[in-house]
């Protein structure tokens, strides 16, 4: 049975879970984050111009999926914990780089019809090696480091191969050859 919001009497909460929430408001169902202050997507970039890629198992598309590194903020102890803390743990967690240089670039939906999701983009510099990466205990994930020049070339082979590709990996080889294209949030 769904269930009003006494904050906010024009949104309807259909289902709660333990990390996600299916909203009504206005005719308009979407899903919300319980878990969570904001997301977080890094771009990292390694000294000799390679983009750092994550690839992982994903359980909603039964796919693997190669992306950019990314995570929550907010889903850890701190829930006060700010978007670059949080970009600066993921990117550690997921790759085992540290950036020396964290710049935000920009702030998107991910999905505006089915989410009120929005997305913070890093970008990060002067990339350090200091752990092994690969996610935390829950996650397997695959750190690749390709070279930009070649970087079309590798992504067509993995979809080839079966992987899906984040589409958001294509944003940030735009920004990258286009920086002044990445209005700063």
């Amino acid at each position: 049975m769904p269930e009003s919001n006494e904050s906010d009497p024009d949104l309807i909460v259909h289902a709660s879970g333990r990390f996600l929430k299916l909203l009504e408001r206005d005719n308009w169902e979407y899903a919300t984050r319980s878990n969570a202050s904001g997301v977080v997507v890094l771009v990292p970039v390694t000294d000799d111009n390679h983009l750092v890629l994550v690839e992982q198992y994903r359980i909603p598309v039964q796919a693997t999926v190669i992306e950019l590194p990314a995570g929550l903020a907010g889903d850890v102890e701190d829930q006060d914990e700010s978007l670059a803390t949080a970009a600066e743990r993921e990117l550690l967690e997921e790759t085992g780089y540290q950036a020396a240089q964290l710049k935000l670039l920009f702030e998107c939906p991910v999905t505006a019809g089915m989410s009120d999701e929005i997305v913070t983009f890093f970008e990060a510099r002067q990339l350090t090696k200091i752990a092994r990466g690969g996610g935390d205990e829950s996650e397997d994930i695959t750190v690749h480091c390709i070279a930009l020049e070649e970087i079309d070339d590798w992504l067509k082979a993995q979809a080839r191969k079966g992987l899906l590709v984040d589409p958001k990996i294509y944003s940030a080889l735009y920004w990258l050859k286009f920086p002044e294209s990445a209005p700063s949030a």
